[in-house]
Formats: C-alpha cells, sequence, structure tokens
C-alpha cells in the first residue's frame, strides 16, 4: 500500500515539472500509468537475498500498454524512482534497444532531474566485453610510450593466430596512450573510431580470465569502476541482454539482485525472444578443434605453476577422448545427408526431431558429453588452483597472472562446450517441452558445424529466475497485446504462472479517427500467389503514391526478394525517389530522406521488419505507410519448427496459437509508424486481400488503431 509520503512526493514532484516547463502537458493516460508503477512497487514486501518471498498484497507485477505519446519513460522513472528510494531498493530499468538506453541515459533522466526537484542518481550498465582490460593492454604494451609492443617480444601469445598488423598495433598503442593519460575511459562505445572484434579481444577480458581482486590495475579497471559506480545509484539502465545474462547467471552478479530490486523492463515485447536466445547454447565444431589443438603447452604451464600434475593428466585424457569424439563427429556429418547443401544456397541444417538423439547416436552422444564435461570440470579445477598459488609468495605473479588471462580463453571455451553437450544429451521428461537441437553447416573459406541446443521457451527460467525473486516489476511497451489480449506475453515471459500478475492498456491521446485513414485496395492476387501479387503491387504503388507530393511514404515488406524486384520495376520516375534498406546505412538513409524532403522533393523508404518498428519519422516524413503483406513469420528455424511440432502433438494449432497472435504485434507496429504526434495525420494502406477474405484477417484488423475507413 502507498504510504502518504509515497503519495505526495510522487504528486509534488510531478507537478514541478509543469510549473518549470509551461509548455509541458500532463495526461491522463500518464497520470494512470504513475499511478499503476506505483500501487505495483508498494505492493512489495522486504525480504532478504535467497529468503522464500513473503506474501504479498497480491503479486508486484504490472503489464502496462502505453502506446505512443503517453510518456512511458517518464511515468515509469518518476514512479520507480520514488518508490525505489522510500523502499530500500534499486530501480533497474532494462530496453531492448541501445537507442533507449542512450535516450533513458542522456535525455530522460536528466530531463526528469532537472524539472522535477527529484534527486535521483543514475548510471549505464554494460556487459564486462564492452569495457577495456588494463592488465591485458599493458600485458601488449609494456613500453607504449616508445611506440612499441615489448608484449610482442615473447613468445606469440596462443591467442594470436597470426601477428598483428601495423594498423593493428598503432590502434593499440593509441588506446594505451589515451587510457593512460585518462582521456579515454576503457569504454568501447567512447573510442572515436570502429575497434575491429579480434583485436577488441586481445584487450578486454571474460570472468573466466580476469584477475579480479588479486589484478594489480584493479583500481582503474574500467569494468569494476563501473561497476562500483551501479552500487551507489539509484537508477540503473540496463538492456535485455545484460538482465538475462545476470539471471542465468543466478542473479545478483553483474546487477543488483532481484531481491532487491524494482525492475521496470520496457520495450517488454522483445523479452520473451531474447530470453530463448539467452538460454540457448552453442558451439563451433572448428573452434573446439582450435581449442584441444592450443590446450596442451598452455595445461603445461599451468601444471608447472601449480604442481597439479594428476589435475593435467585427467585434463589431458579428457582432451584426447573429446578430440577422438570430435573427429568421429566429422566423419558422421561429411555423409549426413540432411548436411548437403540446399539449392538455395543456404546453409544447412540437420534438425533432431522432438529433440530425440538420432538412432545410432546416443553412445556418440554420451561420449562427447562425458568428456567435455570432464575437460570443463578440470580446467576449472586448474583454473582455482592459480588463483591459489598466486597466493604463494615464492611464486612468479606476473607469470601467474599471465598465464590465468591467456588460461581463460580456454575455460570459457570448456564450459562453452560442455553446456551444449550437456542440453544435446537431456532427454525430455514426459509431457515436457522438448528442446530444440540441431546441427548447422557453415560454409565459407573454412567449413564449419555448430552444435546447438535451445529450449523453445524462456518462460519458465523468467518465472523462477526473475518473477519470482524480483521485489516487484513492471513490463511495458506501446505494442504488448495481441488480438486485444495480453494472454500472448504473459504465457512467453511466464507470467501465467503467477494469477495476480495486473494488466494495463492505456488510451492512446491521439485522435485516430480524424488524424489517420486506412485503406484496403481491391487488390484481386493474394500474397500466396507471389508473383501475381509482386505484379499488383507495382500496379498499385504508382496510384497510391505521388511522385510529385513532397511528403514521405515507407512502404514495408516482409521479403527482401519482393521489396527489391518491386524496386527495380517501378516506372522510371519513381527510382530517384527510392531509398532501400541494406542499400545504404540506416542513418544516411534517413538523413538522405529528410534531405529530399526539405529540398521539396517526395521520398518513398523501401524496408523490412526492423523498419516497422524502429523507425520514428514524425510530421510529413511519414504520411503513408504502405503495408504489402501481412507480417506473418515463417516458421523456418529449428525453434520454431520444434515448437510448432509440440503444439501440434498436444492438439493444438500453431498458426492460431503463435503466427496470428505474433502477427498482430507487428501488424499494429507497423501502422504506428504513421502517428506519432498529436499533429501527425495520414494513411496506412493494406495490400493483402487476406485481411477481408479471411477470419484471422479480420481478427487482425480490428487489432487497429480506429482509423477513418475509405474506399
Amino acid at each position: 500500500m502507498l504510504t502518504d509520503l509515497e503519495k505526495n512526493a510522487i504528486r509534488d514532484h510531478y507537478r514541478a515539472i509543469s510549473e518549470n516547463l509551461p509548455q509541458f502537458r500532463p495526461r491522463a493516460a500518464q497520470r494512470q500509468m504513475i499511478a499503476a508503477v506505483a500501487n505495483a512497487f508498494s505492493r512489495s514486501k522486504t525480504r532478504a537475498e535467497g529468503e522464500e518471498p513473503p506474501k504479498r498484497e497480491g503479486e508486484s507485477i504490472t503489464v502496462i500498454e502505453g502506446p505512443t505519446g503517453v510518456g512511458k519513460s517518464l511515468s515509469y522513472l518518476l514512479a520507480g524512482g520514488i518508490m525505489a528510494q522510500t523502499r530500500g531498493k534499486r530501480l533497474i530499468v532494462s530496453s531492448a534497444t541501445v537507442a533507449l538506453q542512450e535516450q533513458l541515459v542522456h535525455r530522460d533522466l536528466p530531463f526528469l532531474v532537472g524539472n522535477s526537484g527529484l534527486e535521483l542518481t543514475f548510471a549505464l550498465a554494460k556487459g564486462r566485453g564492452r569495457y577495456l582490460c588494463p592488465y591485458k593492454l599493458y600485458q601488449l604494451t609494456q613500453t607504449h610510450a616508445q611506440g612499441t609492443l615489448a608484449g610482442f617480444d615473447r613468445p606469440p601469445s596462443v591467442l594470436w593466430d597470426n601477428k598483428p598488423s601495423a594498423s593493428d598495433l598503432h590502434t593499440l598503442n593509441s588506446i594505451a596512450d589515451e587510457f593512460s593519460a585518462r582521456r579515454f575511459n576503457g569504454d568501447r562505445d567512447e573510442w572515436p573510431e570502429k575497434i575491429p572484434d579480434p583485436l577488441w579481444q586481445q584487450v578486454t577480458n571474460d570472468r573466466h580470465g580476469c584477475l579480479k581482486n588479486a589484478c594489480p590495475n584493479r583500481a582503474e579497471c574500467p569494468f569494476y569502476l563501473a561497476r562500483d559506480t551501479l552500487e551507489t545509484v539509484d537508477v540503473v539502465v540496463a538492456n535485455h541482454d545484460l538482465l538475462l545474462s545476470d539471471i542465468a547467471m543466478g542473479g545478483g552478479v553483474i546487477l543488483p539482485a532481484p531481491e532487491n530490486s524494482f525492475y521496470c523492463i520496457d520495450e517488454a515485447h522483445h523479452l520473451a525472444k531474447k530470453a530463448v536466445s539467452r538460454f540457448a547454447a552453442e558451439h563451433s565444431l572448428n573452434q573446439a578443434l582450435w581449442m584441444l589443438d592450443k590446450l596442451p603447452p598452455v595445461l603445461d604451464r599451468v601444471v608447472g605453476l601449480t604442481d597439479k600434475s594428476e589435475t593435467g593428466s585427467l585434463a589431458d585424457e579428457a582432451a584426447a577422448s573429446l578430440l577422438d569424439s570430435l573427429n568421429e563427429w566429422q566423419f558422421h556429418l561429411g555423409s549426413e545427408p540432411a548436411l548437403d547443401l540446399p539449392d538455395d544456397g543456404t546453409d544447412p541444417v540437420w534438425l533432431w526431431q522432438d529433440g530425440k538423439i538420432p538412432d545410432g547416436l546416443d553412445l556418440l552422444v554420451a561420449n562427447t558429453t562425458a568428456a567435455a564435461r570432464a575437460l570443463a570440470k578440470h580446467i576449472v579445477q586448474l583454473n582455482d588452483a592459480l588463483s591459489a598459488a598466486r597466493r604463494d609468495k615464492d611464486q612468479d605473479s606476473a607469470l601467474i597472472d599471465r598465464t590465468t588471462t591467456e588460461f581463460g580463453i580456454f575455460v570459457a571455451r570448456s564450459e562453452q562446450t560442455a553446456d551444449v553437450w550437456e542440453l544435446l544429451a537431456t532427454a525430455t521428461p514426459e509431457g515436457g517441452e522438448p528442446l530444440a537441437k540441431w546441427i548447422e553447416r557453415r560454409v565459407g573459406d573454412k567449413n564449419d558445424y555448430h552444435f546447438h541446443a535451445s529450449p523453445i521457451s524462456g518462460a519458465a527460467t523468467l518465472a523462477n529466475g526473475l518473477w519470482r525473486r524480483a521485489a516487484g516489476a513492471v513490463l511495458t511497451s506501446a505494442t504488448l497485446r495481441s488480438l486485444n489480449s495480453f494472454d500472448l506475453l504473459l504465457r512467453q515471459t511466464g507470467l501465467v504462472w503467477l494469477p495476480d500478475t495486473e494488466t494495463l492498456a492505456l488510451d492512446s491521446p491521439f485522435d485516430f479517427p480524424k488524424q489517420g485513414e486506412l485503406y484496403i485496395p481491391p487488390l484481386s492476387a493474394s500474397p500466396k500467389q507471389p508473383a501475381e501479387h509482386t505484379a499488383a503491387v507495382i500496379e498499385w504503388l504508382p496510384k497510391l503514391v505521388s511522385a510529385a507530393e513532397p511528403v514521405g511514404t515507407l512502404v514495408l515488406f516482409t521479403s527482401r526478394k519482393q521489396m527489391n524486384e518491386v524496386a527495380m520495376r517501378l516506372p522510371e520516375d519513381y527510382l530517384p525517389l527510392i531509398l532501400v534498406q541494406g542499400e545504404i546505412p540506416k542513418a544516411v538513409l534517413l538523413e538522405k530522406h529528410r534531405a529530399a524532403l526539405a529540398d521539396g522533393r517526395a521520398s518513398i523508404i523501401f524496408g523490412l521488419d526492423s523498419f516497422a518498428e524502429g523507425l520514428d519519422l514524425p510530421g510529413e516524413a511519414c504520411v503513408h505507410v504502405v503495408i504489402v503483406k501481412l507480417p506473418f513469420s515463417m516458421p523456418d528455424n529449428p525453434i520454431e519448427k520444434t515448437q510448432n511440432r509440440w503444439i501440434e502433438q498436444r492438439g493444438g494449432n500453431p498458426f492460431i496459437e503463435v503466427t496470428v497472435p505474433e502477427a498482430g504485434i507487428k501488424l499494429v507496429q507497423a501502422a504506428g509508424r504513421l502517428i506519432r504526434t498529436e499533429s501527425d495525420y495520414g494513411r496506412v494502406t493494406i495490400l493483402d486481400n487476406r485481411v477481408l477474405t479471411q477470419r484471422y484477417g479480420r481478427q487482425l484488423l480490428a487489432c487497429l488503431p480506429p482509423f477513418k475507413r475509405i474506399g
């Protein structure tokens, strides 16, 4: 229950914004969202980390759909920030995109603090891999002041397959100079130029290679300095990937512990799919063979420093056993028909149906799993022994540190390989969801095979690892309902198992019947007839979009092939007006679009799914959105195929249960590109006659904003 102190604080700070900014307009939907966030967090009860959650006054989890224009970020930052302060919690704000993270840190939070009088501290959280490791940098650039790399006078690190180029050496010296002079803070995103991934891997670190508190450069480590800051601020701005990584490691490892945190998860419609991706496991055959090839000399060095010869011998035996198994896999994969090159040029995939091990491979899977598990176990033991050896004053601590950092990649690779095989060997429990398991052949300069295993849903892990542990959570986005229901989101995120979860759909501040129109032309061709439909789109677009009117149009496709074909076959006077996604960088495309409009010329953007969500073109930058086809996703990846087959085996219909609801969300997002402000206007046109001829089409149509129907 909200206290009077909390109610007054929220009311007073919200009023202060209006007083400081006369142009600020409080909205009913925004006030409603502020109240919903505050009420959700007020139901939280204090508990110690690791304790069972006490009974609450209902779940302290609320799902809020807040359409564009509501002012969602201000709502959850104001109410969430105050509730976190009064309840002794941290507010963790998670987004799916870098763009929203930057908006929160550089615009929304400074706006709130500067205009509301609320004293709120905040920081941006990033993964360890975004930060420089000073120890590794100094090992490579011991005499960087003289412009040489003493680190390369030693025998080359096993991590460098080839001697670094002159350009790489110059970049490393520049980074070292700037970092030592404190003109560079060690955040990769702050470096003025793009740092190639292979080079960055030499100067960043992971949890396996990090020396942690034993590191001589701990005091200047950018990662630890950033993490120390997270322990002192009121608001931590993260992203879904980082949040899910923390949950996968048990919670409270990268971010504050869930028991001590209120979560505001923005762009929450991405969370379920990102969870599936994060909880999956994969390893490359070539990388595993590389690890086994490079391991022996490093293993000898570790054994020499730790006197763990028995553990070293066991690691050698496990590595030899794993090598034998992987070589046997190469033999099998070379003759597997499913991995023959398909006619369409895509990488072939061998899907293990229903997550079951194919006939005749049970023993090989068991042997590979046992060897991978044993190797990871012994490598971790040796890594622990290295940490213990460093505390021995008679040891060469500098040599141990270098070896620990180098050995870290073998710890990571061995654990990654073991994780994959543990999942591949896992049998599906009776009546339970199967794991998706598959092997993919990658065709290129060096042909490779990738072993994959993945849950088909992240719902259980989210429910147990996050929702049941969190002090409170709010999930929000402009589009969370599908077919006017929250059921899909609740099911995919595991919130369906928390029946007291509250849901709220806020009204849009826009007057859609006055601001927008919906037109469905009488196309005779259905998208199920690809050639005929493409011809119809080419025929209709010049009728719908004027080449002379200086306004912006967004045409959204679901197929790159169709998009390119339409772009090439339109009348010649349209070709100079078209900007095609993928032909130039997005930022350049948008700049050209705005420049054309400023010059009084029409501009037409052709885009795919990502432009249906991540594009903000207010005013005359977009007065017409043309949706070429209903945005159905094809179940063409192994996870979706396994999920759909499981649904069918239970008597369900995956098209109705998953495909149509997900298309509903995408359709609303696509239509949402039109009206971004209260002064915007325009038309949405749908070139797919299934919205009228099919029952599911009419359901999808009913989800759209109440535009005025024309035609």
